[in-house]
């Protein structure tokens, strides 16, 4: 469990990535890599133009819903009801597989969208349907590669995965075949959803698909060893934190800003939460042994109760995070002598010339002088605000809330 001996591969490993991140800025590989990449894709979304005009000449009322629903399988609000409904129901495993899987899918989707920066298709004369807010946001990202086939791709292959490696000995061929059949088939459907709804080029669909297919590929050789250091390794939450801290970092800056960073650094704070809720609570509540849905100890009353509780109790402590963070993240940055802003969270640490004047002109004390290797530039706030808000949110759903099934009597 945590604790202990640091592993030497974790230093190492965080050096190399903080050594990654200082050499691709000196050298701007994000600038080098977009200059080389970005005029194919602008060419091969202006070229699919007519694929998608010809794929939106059968426009109907029912066919925007139909695919702005399946849409929403693979979208945030979906994320936050999918994940503690597995990690409630016993499949704790399961649920800590997919919201790792789906932090690095956002990350690497989000990353390279943002190192490209290619557009979506041109509307007009393309027509977008973007029925609900989470759609409109995602609307404002850049389009290669698309964000929905790759996850859809790494969430249904990996259930598939699961289903099959677990309940394998009970399925014949048959089963085994609808079982890929309906994976394509919820793939294809995504795919050729976000191409209807305007949101997406072919290019954009086939490359999310790929790189989720690889993903997928990668993730499938690497999970075992990923759950293994989580549940028994040493200087498991540390080394998380350390980890979160240093990809925040190695983002791509995009051309112009998107909200693909706050998506990624949402997941990431999930994911960390997680992580940190079941390093102190394993043995009690994330074991291989303890009740599932549909058992003796854990029916579909007891489960009902779980969601009530445990729903309004997790949005409960993401408000509270929120709030703490928001007055506790500026006072630690004032004491350090670290410039911030705030684009959204703070009004009152909105950037402009006349702080920026009085934070060049402010006197360095000793710890001003602790973290002044810090690149000389403001920081937004907003983003260690959402991280905690979004930490706080996964440590409820693995540690809170479970103890608080037992004060209730629902475990």
């Amino acid at each position: 469990m945590d604790g202990g001996i640091i592993p030497m591969w974790q230093p190492l490993c965080l050096s190399g990535l903080l050594g990654f991140v200082v050499a691709a800025s000196l050298l701007g590989l994000t600038r080098r890599f977009r200059s080389i990449v970005q005029p194919w894709v602008v060419r091969r979304v202006q070229s699919d133009l007519p694929l998608i005009l010809q794929i939106q000449r059968w426009q109907h009322r029912y066919f925007d819903i139909f695919f702005s629903v399946i849409s929403c399988l693979v979208s945030v609000p979906f994320y936050t009801g999918f994940i503690p409904i597995l990690f409630w129901s016993g499949h704790s495993k399961l649920a800590r597989q997919v919201a790792l899987l789906m932090a690095f899918c956002d990350y690497i989707g989000n990353a390279i969208k943002d190192a490209i920066s290619a557009p979506r298709p041109s509307c007009p004369p393309v027509r977008r349907v973007t029925a609900t807010e989470d759609e409109k946001e995602n609307a404002m990202e850049y389009g290669l590669p698309s964000s929905h086939a790759l996850n859809t791709v790494c969430l249904a292959g990996y259930l598939l995965h699961y289903a099959l490696t677990t309940y394998g000995h009970e399925m014949d061929g048959f089963r085994v075949l609808i079982g890929f059949s309906l994976v394509f088939l919820l793939v294809s459907l995504i795919g050729l959803g976000r191409i209807y709804l305007g949101m997406h080029s072919f290019i954009d669909v086939a490359a999310g698909i790929t790189m989720g297919l690889v993903v997928l590929a990668f993730w499938l050789i690497v999970h075992d060893h990923i759950d293994n250091f989580l549940t028994s390794g040493q200087n498991v939450t540390s080394f998380s934190a350390g980890l979160s801290f240093v990809l925040l970092f190695a983002y791509p800056t995009p051309e112009a800003p998107t909200p693909s960073f706050e998506y990624h650094t949402a997941f990431i704070g999930v994911a960390f939460g997680l992580v940190s809720g079941i390093q102190q609570t394993y043995l009690l509540f994330h074991s291989e042994g303890i009740p599932r849905i549909f058992s003796p100890e854990l029916s579909i009353l007891v489960f009902c109760g779980r969601l009530l509780a445990g729903i309004p109790t997790i949005l409960i402590v993401k408000f509270c995070s929120k709030a703490l963070s928001k007055w506790l993240l500026p006072v630690i940055c004032n004491t350090l002598g670290i410039p911030i802003r705030s684009s959204c969270y703070i009004p009152a640490l909105k950037e402009s010339d006349s702080s920026k004047n009085k934070s060049d002109n402010k006197q360095i004390g000793y710890l001003q002088r602790a973290v002044s290797f810090l690149p000389h530039k403001t920081y937004d706030v907003d983003t260690g605000i959402r991280f905690l808000q979004y930490a706080g949110l996964g440590w409820s759903v693995s540690d809170l809330v479970p103890h608080l099934f037992t004060r209730l009597s629902l475990s």
